[in-house]
């Protein structure tokens, strides 16, 4: 009896051994199919394009100082008629041209010190500002401002507020192309991989589309725009 018992014990676990075997055999079987299924590869895609911006916005500010608030004023009154007509001379009508309000600083409310020091209380600046499409004619009319210059206007410039922008706002427009050609080059470079590494491409695993970016071409072309997109794209390998 006591044999039997020990025999079967033996039995059993010999089934058990088996039976381990078995399910270890299965499952590591099961780990390779997944990482052979969930094989894959990143790669981005790039699509860059130069195009013309289509939007000017040219500030034009100027200045004049006076200690007759009234006669400033009047100052103020006649620069601004002149820049418009100068404007409307080389091509550019009402609705493109905005003149803003005078900004006026009292120096004498301002001083701290000797009163008699200041020559002209009041000091006016001013903007007149061009929005328009023509981004031609604001390139051209920008090198005759001189030409004003030698009447009396006094310009301002220099500063971060008062630069000519030069504006694309037509990305909806190239958009679609942009993002396939990304997408496309994407494909061109995995393909290459998977031929390098003796795999084959599968279908596409997971995509991200990257922002778009508009940025000046160089400092001296903002008029050219350099639109840009990376798409990334991530493919299922098998062999």
């Amino acid at each position: 009896m006591k044999n039997d018992g020990n025999a079967n014990f033996i039995i059993l676990g010999v089934a058990i051994f088996l039976g381990l075997s078995a399910l270890g055999y299965l499952l590591g079987g099961s780990i390779v199919k997944v990482k052979a299924f969930e094989r894959s590869v990143s790669v981005k895609g790039l699509s860059e394009k130069e195009l013309p911006a289509d939007i000017a916005l040219w500030p034009i500010q100027f200045t004049r100082a006076s200690s007759d608030i009234t006669q400033l004023y009047a100052d103020l009154e006649k620069d601004t008629g002149e820049i418009v007509r100068f404007l409307k001379t080389n091509g550019f009508v009402d609705s493109e041209i905005t003149a803003a309000p005078p900004a006026i600083t009292d120096k004498l409310a301002q001083q701290y010190g000797d009163a008699s020091k200041i020559e002209l209380r009041y000091m006016a600046t001013q903007d007149v500002t061009v929005y328009t499409e023509k981004i031609d004619a604001v390139r051209a009319t920008m090198k005759k401002l001189v030409e004003l210059g030698k009447t009396g206007i006094v310009f301002t410039g220099g500063n971060y507020e008062n630069k000519t922008e030069f504006i694309f706002t037509k990305l909806n427009d190239v958009k679609p192309g942009m993002i396939e050609e990304a997408t496309r080059m994407a494909r061109e470079v995995a393909e290459k991989f998977a031929k390098d590494s003796n795999s084959r491409l599968g279908k596409i695993k997971q995509a991200s589309q990257g922002q778009f970016s508009i940025m000046d071409r160089d400092r001296n072309t903002p008029y050219i725009k350099k639109i840009r997109v990376v798409s990334t794209v991530e493919y299922y390998l098998s062999d």
